[in-house]
């Protein structure tokens, strides 16, 4: 079938079905035919061939046909041997006959799917009718909205406009549209109608106007929710809005101000409907971005102790190029603290004329004066986030320039400087809250009632540990001689609070004599080791303490380390090479900006609680938390700009999109979609991707879209964010440079949905068709102390955690059960079934077969007289479903408190368990097992109470939902509406999992 003309109505459609095209008919026991199909002139039946069947038989007529699904949710789909190998998106059934018969089949593209889904849909609305009801109201009001905007060009009535201002009125409101595509477009479109000249005509406009400013996947998206019309009117839009954005409180007024602020035509802002240029409008706006606007804003708990925080950190921050060679620039400075850095480094030296100054010893990079680095710091410090700024001064200078530092800081820095002494009453570090708009100092400091003393060299000189490395020491570097030793003064000292730098010994030692205000830094050699070989330890140790970790000197091009491999440990000052673009550092801005990017997120629940359990390394889910499942389906690209010093052999670029998953390594994973070749405008890929993720408060999703057709640089643009700031629905992705600005009209346009991890099996097989019975169920194990009181405390518990998770799982297999019947995957949420379903509940005369009785809690439903098998199945599976629901409201709370209870009840041994081990005979290699066997089923059990917690609300939302969504169908028993329901909170999202309190409430 031609696919070179763009879809963008309803009558294309049509005709494209008129023309045919090959489709894949799918049967059972793997078996695929290739048949071509076409739609009759009379649009009267749909027809195959070649076929061993009678002509007459190999056809179906459009009056049968019930609905058209989407995807492969039909038994013959779901039992077939090669579904894996079929495209979810290139996949349709046609649905038919009294005894609901399915046609199955497979399309080459998505694209060509979706025209066949779209023109089936009007055909089974209007009948032989169809073209005629296209023709009399098609595209008016969008074609009269282009038609006044030729005519406002048109001043003097001639009938046409000149190329040039034709071009400029499209560019205008398409502004990421090329002027020469459009240009070309139109000399096409005139070589093809054998016409000379440069003029446009009102037709020629329309038509060019149609042609590249309609973009299917919108188009195919706007007429899935309109009804069959060529546009979306307030209710249409509230259902859009609520089933698919997961937008909760909306109402006829909020739809209309959306049509007002979007649709650009005078007609549909006065009727209330969306166009499809109203709809594009609107889901390319920042109100349909894929970022949280939530998360544009401080939104979490800062009142927590400072080391429960990651903290946005720089590593020498006077660098604005490589740390060996490179030139140190006050802009450095200016630049990390405008994005939300927290901690900035000085690397501070004595320098002439008694001025400290600031570089790396014994380099070649070159220097600033520290008077002028404290200036701009005191100017720019609070310039993005009124949050602490932690200054991590390496101090290398002489006590008589110590006494100038001081000096400088005091006198321009003033009452930010944080001097207050650590309070010995207190355990912990003062909270960012307590904290705002303090400067704190990390820096060796002095014994108490020092008044000057001799001490190690500092942690950090990295300088000196470079140059022995590279064998560099010779008349190209300064004559500087590493000081084994240094003197500090007592003013310096009196500067430092509770960021007192001291040298990390052993994790024992730490937990034994460290202080909390005590602050140790690691080589992120050092670092990494304690990562791999110490991970249980090194995530306890941050619990409490402040832990800053530094790239390895080594890297002298200034790249950088990844992150996520220190924070999945804790630690919370990971210092960064502003100055180096790439990875690593799109990882650093991607995380921070989950808090209002003010610098500091708050650590997952599961990393500062005192007694849990987490292994940074772990390569399977965590204990406690429950994995969720991403589903990503990137549909479509927007004017991709060529690779930046590209060798591109041609002026297009061969997109493709990678989906990384960065976060602990059992989520760590990447997919990619395939390539499209010579279309970096507009280029469709249509494929869906599925990712477990173990712990969603540590992981982050990163898009990168590349090209496959260069000679060099291949990276075109990319966006990091966390899982946490994902909105689902139908989102575009602002792409981003490769130094981080943003790329001008380039984006993705995906659709994202998060679901509860369903049943097991192997990653592609969980979802619909895996479901455990209870035989074969996995329930949370407790580990065995061999401590006999309290062994016996969580046996007590296990019948209760079985209890729990078979209420929630049997009320999730049930719901997607009514999923599978309903023809929807286990990405789609109640309200979506039910309209869904609502169709087959009507009769020929749209009278209600089945009606919902919506006056109790849990709706039920009721047959209208006789209706098909079918029909009944489905209500069979909701009652159960229903029941399902019912059982885990019902017995939910009971269940949670005898959870809770024998947590309470063990937690009652935590401070003596050493000692009752010891009286039980357990020593060194066995007691220490018995701790971490004990934190692990204190984390198991406050996870599972958690896990039925949030499993009670979110049925409370599904029967919201079903609720509203009769309502809004039409399906409601008449006079049992229950005005109190409140709509559903969120639809394709379940709620988030985090443990904030222990009450259940």
């Amino acid at each position: 079938m031609p696919t070179e003309k763009k879809i963008s109505s309803a009558s294309d459609c049509i005709n494209s079905m008129v023309e045919g095209s090959e489709l894949k008919k799918v049967r059972s026991n793997s078996r695929i035919y290739h048949r071509y199909f076409l739609l009759d002139a009379d649009m009267q039946s749909l027809r195959w061939e070649p076929s061993k069947k009678d002509s007459e038989k190999a056809k179906i007529d459009i009056k049968s046909i019930k609905e058209v699904r989407t995807g492969k949710h039909t038994d013959i789909f779901r039992s077939n041997g090669i579904s894996d190998q079929i495209s979810e998106d290139c996949a349709f059934s046609v649905i038919y006959g009294e005894n609901y018969e399915s046609l199955d089949l497979v399309a080459n593209s998505a694209d060509v799917a979706n025209i066949w889904v779209t023109g089936l849909r009007y055909l089974i609305s209007y009948g032989k009718h169809t073209l005629d009801m296209l023709e009399s109201s098609q595209d008016n009001m969008r074609t009269s909205w282009v038609s006044q905007m030729f005519s406002e060009i048109d001043v003097d009535n001639l009938g046409h406009i000149t190329l040039c201002n034709a071009v400029q009125c499209i560019r205008n409101l398409n502004p990421g549209l090329k002027t020469s595509k459009i240009e070309l477009k139109f000399k096409e479109l005139h070589k093809s109608k054998d016409r000379a000249g440069t003029e446009v005509t009102k037709e020629e406009f329309v038509e060019v106007f149609h042609e590249l400013c309609t973009r299917p996947e919108i188009y195919f998206l706007l007429v899935q929710f309109s009804s069959n019309k060529e546009f979306l009117d307030t209710k249409d839009l509230m259902m859009f809005l609520e089933a698919e954005q997961g937008v909760a409180h909306i109402n006829e007024e909020i739809s209309l101000e959306i049509i007002h602020k979007y649709e650009p035509s005078k007609e549909g802002q006065e009727k209330g409907w969306l166009s499809i240029d109203g709809f594009t409008n609107y889901l390319v706006s920042s109100d349909c971005y894929i970022f949280d606007p939530e998360h544009k804003k401080v939104c979490q708990d800062m009142k927590q102790p400072l080391s429960h925080y990651f903290i946005n950190s720089s590593h020498n921050t006077y660098l604005i190029e490589d740390q060996f060679r490179g030139p140190s620039d006050i802009t450095g400075y200016i630049r990390a603290l405008k994005m939300g850095c927290r901690s900035v480094e000085l690397d501070v030296w004595d320098g002439p004329d008694n001025e400290p100054v600031i570089y790396t010893g014994h380099t070649m990079t070159s220097q600033i004066v520290f008077r002028s680095v404290i200036d701009i710091i005191n100017k720019y410090a609070f310039f993005a986030s009124e949050y602490p700024l932690i200054l991590c001064l390496e101090n290398h200078c002489s006590i008589k320039q110590q006494k100038v530092m001081v000096q400088h800081m005091k006198k321009i820095l003033g009452d930010k400087l944080y001097t207050a002494s650590p309070s010995a009453e207190e355990s912990y570090l003062p909270s960012p809250d307590v904290l705002k708009g303090k400067i704190l100092i990390k820096a060796k400091k002095l014994s108490s009632n020092c008044s000057g003393v001799e001490g190690d060299v500092t942690d950090e000189d990295e300088g000196a540990e470079m140059s022995q490395r590279m064998g560099k020491e010779n008349a190209e570097l300064p004559n500087h001689v590493p000081a084994k030793r240094f003197q500090l003064c007592k003013e310096l000292s009196e500067l430092v609070s509770i960021c007192k730098s001291v040298q990390f010994k052993e994790f024992q030692v730490s937990f034994q004599v460290q202080k909390y205000w005590e602050v140790c830094s690691f080589n992120e050699v050092l670092a990494s080791k304690y990562a791999n070989e110490n991970a249980g330890d090194f995530v306890n140790y941050n619990k409490r303490f402040l832990a800053r970790v530094f790239p390895s000197p080594m890297r002298i091009d200034s790249s950088n380390m990844n992150p996520q491999d220190f924070w999945k440990c804790g630690c919370q000052i990971v210092a960064m090479n502003f100055q180096t673009p790439g990875l690593m550092m799109d990882l650093n801005i991607g995380w921070f900006r989950q808090n209002g990017n003010c610098g500091y997120v708050l650590r997952p629940a599961i990393m500062r609680e005192e007694v849990s359990f987490f292994s940074a390394n772990t390569k399977d889910s965590v204990p406690g938390v429950s994995p969720q499942l991403l589903h990503i389906k990137i549909i479509s690209g927007q004017n991709f700009p060529k690779p930046k010093g590209s060798g591109a052999k041609g002026d297009v670029v061969d997109p493709y999109v990678y989906v990384e998953i960065h976060g602990i390594p059992a989520d760590c994973a990447e997919q990619r979609t395939k390539t499209v070749h010579q279309n970096g405008d507009a280029p469709i890929f249509d494929e869906s991707f599925e990712f477990q993720i173990n712990l969603p408060e540590l992981a982050m999703v990163r898009f990168v879209v590349l090209d496959d057709d260069y000679i060099g640089d291949e990276f075109i643009g990319q966006y990091t964010i966390p899982f946490e700031c994902l909105q689902t629905g139908y989102r575009h992705v602002p792409l981003q440079s490769l130094t981080g600005e943003v790329l001008a009209h380039a984006s993705l346009f995906v659709h994202v949905a998060i679901t509860n991890r369903r049943g097991g099996g192997k990653p592609h097989k969980r979802g619909l068709s895996v479901r455990k019975g209870k035989k074969s169920r996995e329930y949370a194990s407790l580990r065995t102390l061999w401590i006999k009181t309290v062994d016996e405390v969580f046996k007590n518990a296990q019948p209760p955690i079985r209890d729990a998770t078979d209420l929630r799982e049997n009320m999730q297999n049930a719901v997607v059960s009514f999923k599978e019947l309903c023809g929807l995957s286990s990405v789609a949420n109640l309200m979506q079934c039910m309209l869904a379903v609502s169709p087959r509940f009507l009769g020929p005369d749209n009278t209600p077969l089945v009606v919902l009785n919506l006056s109790e809690q849990y709706p039920t439903m009721e047959l209208q007289g006789i209706v098909p098998e079918v029909l009944k199945k489905i209500v069979t599976t909701y009652d159960m479903m229903i029941q399902s629901l019912k059982a885990l409201i019902e017995n939910a709370d009971a269940v949670y408190e005898k959870i809770v209870h024998c947590q309470k009840a063990a937690m009652e041994f935590h401070e003596h368990l050493h000692s009752i081990g010891t009286k039980e005979g357990l020593k060194e290699r066995k007691l220490q097992k018995a701790v971490e066997s004990f934190t692990w089923n204190i984390t198991i059990l406050k996870g599972q109470a958690d896990l039925l917690k949030y499993a009670k609300n979110e049925t409370v939302e599904n029967l919201k939902q079903i609720h509203y969504a009769a309502v809004s169908c039409g399906l409601s028993k008449p006079g049992t509406e229950n005005t109190d329901v409140q709509k559903p909170r969120r639809s394709l999202e379940v709620i988030p999992e985090k443990a904030n309190d222990e009450t259940g409430e």
